[in-house]
């Protein structure tokens, strides 16, 4: 049976991967979900076992590093292997630097904390376990961690701090057997936008960026998956994410352009 773990795993990408992981191997696999909502986290567990996975659901806040080395201790205490770490959790934010007050900077590092170091403290924790099956780790990141976004500074900061990690740390495991496959997702139909964070620290509500022709979950957890089982070095999701990639080194003015094209004009620079 191969043991996957995902955090972030009750509602959108996550519990898209569960499902269909679930779907595709049946008996075969089982499903350590992570996520605080226990709620939310129980439905999609009882989604996966009607499809025969068996299922684990550990309330996790990967912002705090003791649930992040619970979290692997719980799977190990059930399952006694861990096959695959599929990093998802994380929150966005829109706001333009010049919109934060000062006193208001201490959300920076919630989300550096929950995108960056949660995965960070996550994966250190499987990593001895993950050696010991040759298994596989995911990152999901965003094109904003290829390419910086207007007014998502903070966000665009911790997706290029993922990038730079588990771009050493493949390199530090590429001898040991251990794939490391960071995944970049453009604009996917979530609400994590929504429940990204405002200048002020809230809530924001909305989404700050252009959403027509976004990918879907479906799409996004699928050609994750297969980025998995494949053990790619990176997935790159869209068209113009891949252009943005190469003109980024030739024409980064360009890139700059569509960046800023984007973002919905009420939260472009004025």
């Amino acid at each position: 049976m191969k043991i996957i773990v995902i955090t972030g795993a009750s509602e959108g990408i996550g519990a898209e991967m569960a499902r269909q992981l679930a779907a595709a191997h049946r008996s075969d696999v089982g499903l350590v979900l992570a996520a605080r909502k226990m709620e939310a986290l129980q439905a999609v567990a009882c989604d996966c076992e009607a499809l025969g996975a068996q299922t684990l659901c550990v309330r996790t806040d990967v912002g705090v590093r003791a649930d992040c080395m619970a979290l692997i201790e719980q799977t190990m205490a059930k399952f006694g292997r861990m096959d695959a770490l599929i990093n998802n959790a994380g929150i966005s934010a829109q706001a333009l630097l010049q919109d934060v007050p000062a006193d208001k900077l201490d959300w920076y590092e919630d989300v550096m904390r929950i995108n960056h170091w949660g995965s960070v403290w996550t994966t250190h924790a499987a990593l001895p376990h993950l050696l010991h099956s040759k298994g596989s780790i995911v990152a999901v990141s965003s094109l904003a961690g290829i390419a910086g976004v207007p007014g998502r500074t903070a966000y665009s900061a911790s997706k290029f701090a993922m990038t730079g990690f588990f771009e050493a740390l493949r390199v530090e495991l590429k001898q040991q057997g251990v794939s490391v496959t960071t995944a970049y997702p453009g604009v996917v139909l979530t609400q994590i936008r929504q429940h990204g964070l405002n200048a002020q620290g809230h809530a924001l509500g909305s989404s700050g960026l252009k959403e027509e022709g976004a990918m879907t979950v479906q799409e996004c957890a699928r050609l994750i998956i297969q980025g998995m089982n494949q053990r790619k070095r990176e997935v790159v999701m869209t068209g113009i994410g891949k252009l943005g990639r190469w003109l980024k080194l030739m024409a980064p003015g360009m890139v700059e352009n569509l960046t800023l094209n984007a973002v919905k004009s009420e939260f472009q620079p004025k």
